[in-house]
Order: C-alpha cells, then sequence, then structure tokens
C-alpha cells in the first residue's frame, strides 16, 4: 500500500540545510540550533489546547483515571520517558500515568517490524490496561496518522473517554478523531523525515506541560518546589531538606527533625514546621484539604 507523505510537514524538504552536509561542522550545528529556535514558538501557539489537556488530566486524576499516553518509535520513547519521570518526582502511583509503544518492551530500545503499522495491538495494549472511561489518553505521531495510534484513539473514543492527539502536522488523521487536538507545527526538519528532531523536541515540551501542569493543579508543588518528591537516593535525600528549608525558611536541623517525624513526606514536614502540629494532625490536614499545602495552612491562617 502506498502512504502519501508529500502533504506532511515534517516529510517535507528544509530550504535552509539542503547544503549541510557541505557546511563546517560548526556551521552545520548553526543550522540545527536556528532551526531549534523555532520549536518553542511553535509550542506557545498551541497552549490553549495544551490547557484543555491539563484541566482534562487533573479531572480524570480527580475521578480515579489515568493518563494514559501511547505512540510508536519516538514519539512511544518520549511518553515512556515522561511516565517514568512521574513517581520519583511527584510521588504519584506508577499505574496513574503509564505509556505505550507499540511492539512493547522491545521497542524502547530498538525497531520492532511493523508494530505502528498495527491496527489491533494499541486496542490490545488498553484492553491489557483496563482501559476505561475515567481515563484519558494522549495519542502521539508527529506524523499524525499512525495505525497502532489511531486505532488506539478510536477504541479510547468508544468508551467516551477524553482523547488527545499530539501530533506536529495539521489537519492530520489523529486530529481529526481526538476531542483535543495539539499540533505545534515545527516544520520541515534539518534532515529531511528525522521527526526525533524538531518534533520530539516539541512533543517532549509538550508533555512536560501536560504532566507538569496537572501536578501543580494536583497540589503537588508548593510554590515552585516539588513537595511529592521520593527520596530514593541520598541526592533525593538532601533535596527533601532542602525543599523543607526553602518551603519554611526553617533550618536544616528542624527541617531533618520534621522529615524524619513524619516518615519523610516533604508535604507534611512544611505543614508541620509552618502550623507548628505534630505529624499526625499535619497528616490529617492534608488528607482533609486533597494534599494541598496551602489549603491545610489557611486552618491555621499561614500561607
Amino acid at each position: 500500500m502506498k502512504i502519501d507523505l508529500t502533504t506532511l510537514a515534517t516529510e517535507s524538504r528544509n530550504t535552509q540545510s539542503e547544503s549541510i552536509d557541505m557546511l563546517s561542522t560548526q556551521e552545520m550545528l548553526k543550522v540545527i540550533n536556528k532551526e531549534d529556535q523555532k520549536v518553542a514558538l511553535a509550542v506557545e501557539k498551541v497552549i490553549p489546547a495544551i490547557t484543555q489537556a491539563v484541566d482534562a488530566i487533573v479531572a480524570a486524576f480527580q475521578r480515579g483515571g489515568r493518563l494514559i499516553y501511547c505512540g510508536a518509535g519516538t514519539s512511544g520513547r518520549l511518553g515512556i520517558l515522561d511516565a517514568s519521570e512521574c513517581p520519583p518526582t511527584y510521588g504519584t502511583p506508577r499505574e496513574q500515568v503509564v505509556a505505550l509503544i507499540a511492539g512493547g518492551h522491545q521497542a524502547i530500545l530498538q525497531a520492532v517490524e511493523n508494530a505502528e503499522d498495527s491496527l489491533t495491538l494499541g486496542v490490545e495494549d488498553l484492553k491489557n490496561l483496563e482501559f476505561n472511561g475515567n481515563d484519558v489518553l494522549v495519542g502521539i505521531a508527529a506524523s499524525g496518522r499512525t495505525p497502532y495510534v489511531v486505532a488506539a484513539i478510536n477504541y479510547a473514543n468508544s468508551l467516551n473517554a477524553t482523547t488527545v492527539a499530539l501530533t506536529c502536522n495539521e489537519d492530520s488523521e489523529i486530529t481529526k478523531i481526538a476531542k483535543i487536538a495539539i499540533m505545534p507545527v515545527v516544520g520541515a526538519e534539518v534532515v529531511t523525515g528525522s521527526s526525533r528532531m524538531k518534533a520530539g523536541t516539541a512533543q517532549k515540551l509538550v508533555l512536560n506541560m501536560l504532566t507538569t501542569g496537572a501536578m501543580i493543579r494536583s497540589g503537588k508543588v508548593y510554590g515552585n518546589l516539588m513537595v511529592d518528591v521520593e527520596a530514593t537516593n541520598q541526592k533525593l535525600v538532601q533535596r527533601q531538606i532542602n525543599i523543607v528549608m526553602q518551603a519554611t525558611e526553617c533550618d536544616n536541623q528542624t527541617a531533618s527533625q520534621a522529615l524524619k517525624a513524619c516518615e519523610g513526606h516533604c508535604k507534611t514536614a512544611i505543614v508541620m514546621v509552618l502550623g507548628k502540629h505534630t505529624a499526625t494532625q499535619a497528616k490529617q490536614l492534608l488528607n482533609d484539604n486533597n494534599g494541598f499545602i496551602r489549603n491545610a495552612l489557611a486552618k491555621t491562617e499561614i500561607s
């Protein structure tokens, strides 16, 4: 079956790099860098759509739903990267943000032949996760036409779930079927068709915004501090201490003692110090206020 790629911006030829193979190394890198500078501006244009997606994800979390990414190749790997960082950064359950890649675990490191062209694998992967209408599906495909992603979005739609398309081509197939379409159009790649470059960077920026925005709206950030960070190594143990010190302006000893009293939970330690509460009292205040520190502190008129 012939696939027409001529209409895709990500497959077009970039006039700025047509002679890149004849440039010096420094000049070659300048061309790449100049093209990369266009990416953030393309993402800026689609902030309204990203806003819709973030609000939908927050609503899903509030009703016990999940954020599920699906993609193939680079797009799938970017989803895996973003999902895997949520538990250590924000203390989320590992099943709250999950990423699927066409071809499964093997495809993380190497291409799995024809997996992205399957119209059944995406549906099977969602069924294996017991995907349901409370969840949000974000289909990631630079081209916007990947069959694995198209099938997954169609299946999620059949369950009345919120579906989001993340692509770098306007009017692509997934933008027509998803309920929310995020389309940062970055144009032709420096190396024709190499969508791991500008398109991949745009996708990474958007995924950062989706999870970071959703976590902030879920009370997992106080000021700009990641107050649900898990201390899984010595660096993060010290980061927890620093976070409590920065949030409360207390000294190292006070922060360390508070963290010890609440078994290494930053939020609880912060409410303890600022509200002059015991660990038990601070924990209860946070539970009563859905984990939002400012709301918990409002009970003691401190914010």
